[in-house]
């Protein structure tokens, strides 16, 4: 994924398209990650981890990080860049 990518439409489980606005890229070990927040806030929704795959094609794939001990460790990797929680 571009470095100057700052905002994405993703697919939610019922198929309706939703705007994210990036907060940040991270390279952690050999993976590459996103953390992004919905830009249409009205109901406080959470950030979200995105894990960033490359497809055979060479096109980006982004998966839910849904392991507790890799998201764990996005989480502190962003809490150590941003220990104020300020947004990048």
């Amino acid at each position: 994924m571009e470095n100057d990518v700052t905002n994405i439409t993703l697919l939610d489980e019922d198929g309706n398209e939703v705007d994210f606005e990036v907060i940040t890229k991270l390279d952690i070990e050999e993976n590459e990650y996103v953390i992004v927040a919905p830009k249409d806030d009205s109901d406080n929704s959470e950030a979200v981890v995105l894990r960033i795959d490359i497809d055979e094609d060479g096109n980006d794939i982004l998966y839910t990080v849904e392991d507790e001990d890799e998201f764990n460790m996005v989480s502190e990797a962003y809490e150590a860049l941003f220990p104020d929680g300020e947004l990048n």
